[in-house]
């Protein structure tokens, strides 16, 4: 028997066996973990559920019937305030790749309000919540650039659960999760995206796409047009989209995706977005791309678009976190209701690791008041592919993205950071340095997995459907 000699390696990989050593990455300077689930006992969680809701029926003579009710509805606060105390109490775990620095505070920041300045100093770190709401406010200056000052974080910040995170999670984040009506997510999304395409175009460049791009060379740094048009063309290469298919992608922001597949391979395209500003704005790239008659924008809630006729190929690239969990298997019946029986059908959708640490939840906390509220169906990945498989859906694959969204980002914060003077000029100091903060942050978040995104490609999971047609070649292979 003969064996073949393996294939050699692309000449990048040889030269990228140092980690991070890619010019397209961004590479940490301070690597450190933060407590979490590793340390976290949920069987204490379990028992203050089903401890704290019978002692207040022993105190009140509660049926057990009202005690299940009781149960159910304190279980979300019960678990927030349990992870508030967790956050306070746990000291950092010992096993570090790395040491802190143990620079004072002032290295990195100065704080300029007298009250923060006596708490804060020297080795006294200051929460992460305390310093962002504060830097907004104009009461804290950082001392250099943003992405090198939260890349050794650790050093002058802590990552307790504030009062006020909890404050924010029990009165606005959990009845925006158990609620989500059209009313409300169109005034959320309206009072975001309609903000002024300038605002937008500031950070996304020219192609205007608000979600992860793909890289495609780690040898070389591309840019962020090259990043967007690897995951645009690599989309529509998973999706054999042909001439001629319908095609529906919900949730299209300014539809470049809908205009680009038009265009390069000849599809009836359709993009849905409650945004006015994005539906003009794409509306008239199809046009000037010369595809107005295949490629069209309509400015209408998911819940509204025609069921028939069916589409053969459905895309939602990070709009389905928007949806909540309430209505997650809600929405995904209604995309198989859409979808041809031999129809495909790509999600692309941001969500949170399982193996989650503290800085996760302060971040994701931020997120939710700042950035995207209203986001509540960011998950793990497990989470999805059951909420896909009940649903009807068989996957075909799935793919964490999350390195490939740290470097989409970091080029983001690049031009955010080049267009300061004209962000501050048209909506002031505050708006930049919100977008400042979580641009820089979230460079890391995503390169270290707190925060991700998963490519998910998946179809009816009929008897009937030709599998055999999505097979590819194995790695490696000639």
């Amino acid at each position: 028997m003969t064996t073949e000699s393996a294939p050699k390696p692309k000449e990048w990989v040889a030269k990228l066996a140092k980690p991070f050593s890619s010019p397209t990455i961004y590479p940490p300077s301070l690597a450190y973990e933060c407590v979490g689930a590793r340390e976290y006992n949920s069987y204490i969680l379990y028992g203050l559920v089903v401890l704290i809701p019978y002692m207040l029926k022993r105190l009140f003579g509660f049926t057990w019937l009202t005690y299940i009710i009781v149960t159910a509805l304190l279980a979300l606060p019960i678990g927030a305030l349990s992870l508030l105390f967790f956050s306070w109490v746990w000291p950092q775990p010992t096993d570090q790749t790395c040491a802190l620095p143990n620079e004072p505070l002032e290295k990195y920041i100065t704080i300029l309000d007298k009250e923060l300045k006596a708490k804060y100093h020297g080795s006294h770190k200051i929460p992460m919540e305390v310093f962002f709401e504060s830097y907004f406010d104009g009461d804290i200056d950082l001392q250099g650039d943003a992405l090198e000052i939260f890349e050794k974080r650790y050093d002058w910040a802590s990552f307790e659960i504030t009062w006020r995170q909890a404050k924010f999670f029990l009165f606005q984040w959990i009845p925006e999760l158990l609620w989500h009506s059209k009313k409300q997510d169109e005034t959320q999304v309206r009072d975001h995206y309609d903000r002024g395409d300038d605002f937008y175009a500031a950070f996304l460049g020219e192609r205007m796409i608000y979600t992860s791009g793909l890289v495609g060379e780690l040898g070389e740094r591309e840019t962020l047009e090259q990043i967007q048009d690897n995951k645009m063309r690599n989309l529509c290469e998973r999706m054999q989209m042909r001439a001629g298919d319908r095609h529906l992608d919900i949730g299209c922001g300014w539809g470049t995706l809908v205009a680009y597949a038009a265009k390069h391979y000849g599809t009836e395209s359709v993009g849905v977005t409650l945004g006015r500003n994005q539906t003009a704005f794409g509306n008239a790239r199809a046009a000037e791309w010369g595809v107005s008659e295949s490629a069209k924008i309509l400015c209408m809630d998911y819940r509204d678009i025609p069921r028939r006729p069916r589409y053969n190929r459905i895309t939602c690239l990070e709009m389905a976190e928007h949806v909540g969990v309430r209505k997650f298997q809600e929405f995904l019946l209604q995309v198989r209701d859409m979808l041809e029986d031999d129809g495909l059908f790509h999600l692309q959708i941001a969500g949170l690791r399982g193996a989650w640490q503290c800085e996760d939840f302060v971040w994701g906390l931020f997120m939710a008041k700042y950035v995207f509220p209203g986001a509540d169906a960011s998950c793990p990945l497990n989470w999805v592919i059951g909420q896909l498989e009940t649903a009807g859906f068989e996957v075909r694959s799935a793919e964490t993205i999350g390195i490939h969204y740290s470097v989409t980002i970091g080029r983001w914060y690049e031009n955010w950071l080049k267009n300061k003077d004209q962000i501050t000029k048209t909506y002031g100091k505050r708006w930049f340095r919100i977008w400042e903060i979580f641009l820089a942050w979230s460079v890391i978040i995503a390169r270290q997995g707190s925060s991700t995104c998963y490519q998910i490609l998946a179809h009816k999971n009929r008897n009937a459907f030709d599998r055999s047609r999505l097979i590819t070649k194995p790695m490696g292979a000639q």
